[in-house]
């Protein structure tokens, strides 16, 4: 017997915790952490701005209570962006 694909994986992206050193954002692939260290524009937000992620095309994510464009690149690598990745604190 054979089984059929199901097709892609829908998932949205998801924040799947919130602690005192960073953000946990939960992809259709892993599990990425964004320290505020490196991503400091998350530290004193709200929390339903945080969780609220739209992934507008793959690996592209996006906060719109916030303004903040990332791409899992981004989250993998901060020490390439260091414009983004200290813009503010």
């Amino acid at each position: 017997m054979n089984s059929l694909a199901l097709g892609n994986n829908i998932s949205p992206a998801e924040v799947t915790h919130i602690s005192s050193h960073g953000v946990w954002l939960l992809t259709r692939t892993e599990e990425l952490f964004m320290s505020y260290d490196d991503f400091p524009w998350f530290k004193n937000q709200p929390i339903n701005a945080i969780l609220r992620v739209e992934e507008p095309s793959p690996n592209h994510f996006y906060w719109p209570d916030m303004d903040i464009d990332l791409t899992v690149e981004m989250i993998k690598h901060p020490e390439r962006f260091p414009l983004q990745a200290s813009s503010q604190s």
